[in-house]
């Protein structure tokens, strides 16, 4: 299985330094060619805008909406959530994400960089101790459709969430060093999706 990370602007190291300790093959990709030649997809942390621009200057916008539509597994973190979100509130004007949450998240809801805060998160799917998250001028869920999941919620707004192939967390887990989270979205979204699409 062959993942992806977005690495047109965020902390696409980090993750994949995540995923290869999870023992996947983890990869930084670009171009038309590299996102056609993966399994899944990790969209990281960063500036939502700044990757949709760039997404749409190097035309992969439409190649990877397509993918996310098509069932391939992808995993969004902070930056990653709302471009995984059908509606993003306080966005600038003309903003696009590529879609697929059926979800409303609001940019920069938890305040900006000064703001930025820890908190243990139980997540369902993990187990054993809460997850240290970290978030840094993060989203969070203001509502979700019927098929969404919440995973895990901070003063009662989603944090985490899942609609089938499609996972989403408003904190970066790449920057923990904790990899369940990583290690959740290839053993339960990605296998369980992938077998379901081999079928």
């Amino acid at each position: 299985m062959k993942i992806g990370v977005l690495a047109l602007q965020g902390d696409v190291r980090e993750h994949i330094q995540s995923l290869s300790d999870c023992g996947v093959d983890a990869r930084a990709v670009k171009t038309k060619s590299e996102i056609q030649d993966i399994s899944a997809l990790v969209i990281p942390g960063g500036e939502s805008t700044t990757i949709a621009k760039l997404a749409r200057a190097f035309d992969l916008m439409d190649l990877i909406k397509d993918r996310i539509n098509s069932g391939m597994p992808t995993y969004g973190s902070c930056a990653g959530m709302i471009l995984l979100s059908d509606v993003v509130k306080d966005a600038i004007e003309g903003q696009e994400t590529f879609g697929g949450i059926d979800a409303v998240v609001r940019r920069n809801a938890f305040g900006r960089q000064v703001d930025s805060f820890e908190a243990d998160l139980q997540f369902k799917g993990i187990t054993d101790a809460p997850f240290r998250a970290i978030f840094i001028r993060a989203p969070w869920v203001e509502s979700v459709g019927s098929e969404v999941k919440v995973l895990a919620s901070v003063d009662g707004h989603p944090v985490a969430i899942r609609q089938g192939h499609l996972l989403a967390t408003s904190f970066h887990p790449e920057l923990t060093g904790d990899n369940r989270v990583h290690r959740y979205f290839v053993d339960s979204v990605c296998k369980e999706s992938l077998k379901v699409g081999s079928r």
